[in-house]
């Protein structure tokens, strides 16, 4: 039976098991069988997904089928409503070393600024210059996406949490707590109840939805 489990992945470790600092094996002990599915940077918080299920690993990471990941970025400065636009519509980023245009996304500016545990070391504090929340919710995951599509736009990204994937998220939880999750909670959550393990695409060519 798969196991399923979904981890608040601090600042500073590694989306890996094994290797040079601190790695999700600094976070408790799993099964030998499971691993993530996909990956965090090593200084980007929040939900990884660890399991064993091979199919569902394929189905989050194949982007024929697209699902929702959202994510909160604490920028530097405020974010104009152009700007915004432009993260909605989509911006220029660069993906091995070829322009790559990004997909329609959600963005909105998060305030009051979301409640999150403190991180370590924190971020640096300049009074002269202002920093705010957005929420980003994509349906792709380029490598650091989030951070290139910020900076493109004039507001580089000084701490990013992903927040969700799909109705799964980290609501609650602190940094580097474990949770264990059956399969009927993961699948529902992720929008999957009633899908055939047979890599057929049922969900892919979408834009993200309003909740």
């Amino acid at each position: 039976m798969a196991r399923y489990f979904i981890i608040y992945k601090p600042y500073g470790v590694l989306t890996q098991f094994t290797g040079e600092g601190p790695t999700l094996a600094s976070l408790g002990a799993f099964p030998r069988e499971v691993y993530p599915v996909g990956r965090l940077d090593k200084d980007s918080e929040g939900l990884l997904l660890i399991t064993d299920d091979k199919w569902l690993n394929h189905h989050l990471l194949n982007p024929r089928f697209g699902h929702q990941r959202t994510y909160w970025a604490q920028v530097e400065g405020i974010p104009t409503p152009e700007a915004l636009a432009k993260l909605r519509s989509g911006v220029t980023i660069n993906v091995d070393g070829k322009d790559y245009q990004t997909k329609p996304a959600l963005a909105k500016i998060l305030d009051p600024a979301p409640k999150l545990p403190e991180r370590n070391p924190p971020i640096r504090y300049r009074a002269n210059i202002p920093d705010s929340w957005i929420e980003l919710t994509l349906i792709e995951g380029k490598n650091r996406q989030v951070r290139k599509m910020t900076a493109a736009v004039g507001f580089p990204t000084l701490r990013l949490v992903r927040y969700s994937m799909e109705k799964i998220t980290i609501s609650g939880m602190q940094s580097g707590e474990i949770l264990e999750l059956d399969e009927k909670t993961v699948y529902h959550q992720l929008g999957l109840t009633g899908f055939a393990k047979t890599g057929v695409a049922q969900k892919g060519g979408r834009t993200p939805r309003r909740s």
